[in-house]
């Protein structure tokens, strides 16, 4: 091999280091993907994950549709449910709650969050979409069931390879 081109190799090689994010899972590891290629060779999409969070709290879920049945659904009956995460201010309050501020209290302290009226607007939007839950008098939480697919759109809508 020329010097140029293993120079080359080696300079796209460090890039590709540099460009992944810290704490990111290395490419290709696939484990979860030949897995489930094993379990459902007609094609399917799966998220999981395991999730300690700064509140304490620790969740762990894996849910995965076929491609036939996901193709086959009426796409727009979830329109609500990405439009409620269409807001920077609803994702900010997502994860503000999911780090352990939970109380409207002291979600009104955070500038970005703008008047009472502003906030409660916006919660009630989550809420309405299934991403919050009330638990108690001014108190929110993301749902169990939510935590793992919210970190997995993030994740799918972050800098794609």
């Amino acid at each position: 091999m020329e010097l140029d081109e293993r120079l080359a190799a080696l300079e796209e090689r460090v890039a590709a280091l540099e460009g992944r994010r810290s704490g990111s899972i290395p490419e290709g590891t696939f484990w979860a993907l030949e897995g489930l290629k094993d379990r459902a060779p007609e094609g399917a999409v799966l998220f999981t994950g395991a999730v300690p969070l700064p509140t304490g709290h620790f969740y762990e879920w894996q849910q995965g549709e076929t491609v036939e049945n996901l193709l086959g659904q009426d796409w727009s009956e979830l329109s609500g449910a990405f439009a409620a995460l269409g807001h920077p201010v609803r994702l900010l309050l997502l994860r503000l709650i999911l780090t352990g501020v939970q109380s409207t209290a002291e979600l009104q302290e955070h500038e970005a969050l703008g008047t009472t009226g502003q906030l409660y607007h916006h919660l009630r939007q989550l809420v309405a979409a299934g991403w919050l839950h009330v638990t108690g008098r001014g108190h929110y939480a993301v749902p169990g069931a939510r935590v793992v697919p919210l970190l997995t759109v993030l994740t799918a809508v972050q800098n794609p390879a």
